[in-house]
């Protein structure tokens, strides 16, 4: 297999990529052959992954719109992937010139591609690191470079505590964030479930295991559990809700069934 320019030579590209698959459910092109066959596998299960990760997207989008519109111009976005059109720092840089974005992932390409969308963006930056180690992303350079942690800040967790297993403790590490950040800050997340998915839950486990088989568990946890990552946060209306009803700019209606898959919600600490 030919090493394109943009890959790292650090990473080895017989492996499937969460972030490169879902790159690749995006339309997007900084994916290999193995990730786009391990995204065709699941898909055979699961026909409507990429209307949900659309859906993912622009749940995100008007997530960072309403921040801004609130006041918090600062965003911390971990386990980020790889930049596509309308990325965090595009929607909340249009909205406030002076908004900073601090993107945080831990896939080499994913850090690759950012760095070089992002080259000449004084408000926009990436930094390597992993969610389940909190004190070093907050304590990084480039964080503490860009971010004041005296002011409110957007933390987006989307579409990434779900590849977190329990045994990692994923609501400690949110925790850890959450008593770090200013009053004021929110808590944007999506998460996946087997709730809401236009399928019997025995074919839906048909793509779940193709993550099992990668090694990148992918974990489904339940709308109450979900939850408990808001704890010290009050919920923003709607609550946590599936995608499209998220504060939609569209009927939701008209939305595609599986766009309504997992659940998204935006906190605000008092």
């Amino acid at each position: 297999m030919e090493r394109p320019a943009w890959a790292p030579r650090s990473i080895d590209i017989t492996v499937p990529s969460v972030s490169r698959m879902y790159d690749y459910y995006l339309g997007g092109s900084h994916n290999f052959e193995v990730d786009r066959e391990a995204a065709r596998r699941a898909m055979e299960f699961m026909p409507g992954l990429p209307k949900i990760m659309q859906a993912n997207r622009a749940f995100m989008r008007r997530a960072v719109r309403f921040a801004v519109d609130e006041g918090v111009t600062q965003f911390l976005d971990i386990g980020s992937g790889i930049p596509t059109f309308g990325n965090v720092h595009e929607v909340a840089q249009a909205a406030d010139p002076d908004a900073r974005v601090m993107y945080v992932d831990h896939d080499p390409v994913a850090v690759a591609h950012s760095q070089a969308v992002l080259e000449g963006n004084d408000g926009a930056d990436i930094v390597a690191a992993d969610l389940r180690k909190p004190q070093e992303i907050l304590n990084s350079p480039e964080v503490l470079g860009l971010i004041d942690l005296n002011r409110p800040v957007a933390l987006l967790l989307v579409a990434i505590l779900h590849f977190v297993e329990d045994a990692d403790d994923p609501y400690a590490a949110v925790a850890g964030l959450r008593e770090a950040l200013a009053p004021g800050s929110m808590l944007v997340l999506t998460h996946a479930s087997y709730e809401g998915i236009p399928l019997p839950p025995e074919r839906a486990e048909g793509a779940v295991d193709v993550y099992q088989d990668i090694r990148n568990p992918l974990i489904m946890r339940t709308r109450e559990e979900i939850a408990r990552f808001f704890e010290g946060y009050d919920m923003v209306e709607p609550g946590l809700v599936p995608m499209p009803q998220w504060r939609p700019d569209t009927a939701p209606e008209d939305e595609d069934p599986y766009a309504f898959s997992g659940f998204a919600g935006v906190g605000r600490t008092a």
